[in-house]
């Protein structure tokens, strides 16, 4: 989905002046512009934006790929889904009666729409996650 950077949560009119000076426009640009590490390396040098922010952004930009959730995705971040890793771990029945609970039943997506987006998950994680600094050795 093609979203203006404006609809990032957490993004400032300075980031989005400075993304956009940099030829990003939209949030699929961004994802795709942010989804390797080294790319948020380089874009981050371009801009002043962190890497972790601009990770963030990436995450954001994931959860808005997939198809039918972005009406939810306000109330599923409540629940603390951020991240496509965060979508694939919830059980699909617990996700749709918190669902069900927070909008009402008739607002709620039907128990298969939460399927797909679970399923969708594993399709559409593109993001790398930065590798942990592993312990050097000590030579003496």
């Amino acid at each position: 989905m093609y979203r203006t950077l404006e609809y990032l949560r957490g993004i400032s009119d300075a980031d989005v002046r400075r993304l956009r000076a940099s030829g990003i426009q939209h949030t699929n640009q961004l994802l795709h512009r942010t989804s390797l590490e080294i790319d948020r390396r380089r874009l981050s040098k371009r801009t002043g934006i962190t890497t972790e922010r601009l990770l963030g952004f990436a995450h954001q930009c994931t959860l808005m790929e997939v198809s039918g959730m972005e009406r939810h995705l306000q109330t599923i971040r409540r629940f603390g889904v951020e991240t496509m890793k965060d979508l694939r771990a919830q059980d699909v029945d617990d996700l749709h009666a918190k669902l069900a609970d927070a909008v009402g039943l008739a607002g709620a997506p039907r128990l298969s729409d939460v399927q797909y987006w679970i399923s969708q998950a594993t399709a559409l994680d593109i993001i790398e996650e930065p590798e942990a600094a592993s312990p050097r050795a000590i030579v003496n």
